[in-house]
């Protein structure tokens, strides 16, 4: 058996190595989103709660490791209940704002340091409503440690000109993922700094390689019409600064290409469940790439409408590169996570833009 995992043929040998499977389809998903989307706007956004869990028990319950799904297990209410209180705070945030500027910069500096507890409770209660095999997931993380990943370090980045922040970017990820644990076992994230700043200069290579090359051509389309008439010029202008934009458009989708499958090959290889569980992915930039430009283009000519059709492309592409390796001891796993968790730290992180991808 090829070894693909970074780990000895023998131990690997003990392991059941299985794909990913996701068996989303795009029509299903459709109905349940055009069905949130209006009883979400009927109901002035109260539905949008049973919205959230209905889909993410769509997706949750569509994704499987040998032919167990994982399941979602929030109820609406406590959606409901936790994103009452958010709005709330939210409103009450910018009506004080505008109330008095010396008030703003206070709660300005109040939500800074309120933002990690957000992150965590957040990550908490989305791990707690995440089981597989009628085991569910935990976070462990503190807000003194999320106050000094997303916080302390990125300000202290600033001051190297943030030439620090891959370093950053990767002891962030070391910290949400290090703090997860499955029936009782933690994950290990073993991550190196070099290949943070490997994929930040591979990204930024191909951003300056992509601006010279539509410079060029701009360059070259400005000059063949410099003798042109003034409408001719106008014309070009115009087509120019429609170039400019697709240049930049595609410079940063390029550079977010390259970085997140870059980083999310090397995550998953160096993240795992020591003896019970590893991963491997194998995401490439430019199917990703066509993936992130096309999904986006359907979604405009659409108006929209075409957003299920892309979230299931998506979904189903991130699970075909993704492989598992199961060890025997994962068999004997049981839940053990028994304390209460609040909803309230997910809705007002989600609300206040505070998120970590864990795909």
């Amino acid at each position: 058996m090829e070894n693909t995992f970074g780990t000895t043929a023998p131990q690997l040998s003990q392991a059941r190595i299985s794909k990913v499977a996701f068996s989303g389809q795009a029509g299903e998903f459709f109905g349940i989103w055009i069905v949130n989307l209006l009883l979400s706007i009927v109901t002035l956004g109260i539905y949008s709660a049973w919205a959230k869990v209905r889909t993410n028990q769509y997706f949750y319950g569509h994704t499987s490791i040998e032919n167990q799904s994982f399941r979602y297990l929030a109820s609406p209410i406590q959606i409901l209940k936790g994103r009452i209180i958010a709005v709330i705070i939210f409103a009450l945030f910018f009506v004080l704002s505008a109330v008095s500027p010396i008030l703003a910069v206070i709660l300005a500096l109040a939500f800074l340091i309120a933002s990690p507890w957000l992150l965590v409770q957040s990550l908490k209660f989305n791990m707690r409503m995440t089981s597989y095999r009628n085991v569910r997931f935990a976070f462990n993380g503190d807000y003194a440690g999320a106050f000094k990943h997303f916080v302390l370090l990125p300000v202290l980045a600033a001051f190297t000109l943030y030439l620090a922040m891959p370093w950053v970017l990767k002891r962030m990820d070391q910290f949400v993922y290090g703090n997860i644990s499955y029936g009782g076992k933690q994950f290990e994230a073993n991550t190196e700094t070099g290949n943070y700043y490997i994929a930040a200069l591979v990204a930024i290579a191909a951003v300056v390689c992509v601006g010279i090359a539509f410079s060029v051509i701009s360059a070259l389309v400005i000059g063949a019409t410099a003798f042109g008439t003034e409408s001719s010029l106008n014309g070009v202008l115009g087509v120019t600064g429609f170039l400019i934009f697709v240049m930049y458009f595609l410079m940063l989708t390029l550079s977010g290409a390259i970085y997140q499958t870059m980083i999310r090959n090397h995550l998953f290889e160096r993240t795992a469940l020591p003896q019970i569980v590893q991963f491997k992915s194998e995401a490439r930039v430019m199917p990703f790439l066509w993936l992130t430009i096309t999904n986006l283009l359907a979604i405009i000519v659409t108006l929209g409408l075409a957003y299920p059709w892309a979230r299931i492309r998506k979904a189903s592409y991130l699970a075909s590169v993704t492989t598992v390796a199961v060890y025997p001891q994962a068999d004997s796993l049981v839940d053990q996570v028994q304390q209460s968790s609040s909803a309230f730290g997910e809705e007002a992180a989600g609300l206040f833009d505070i998120d970590v991808s864990l795909a």
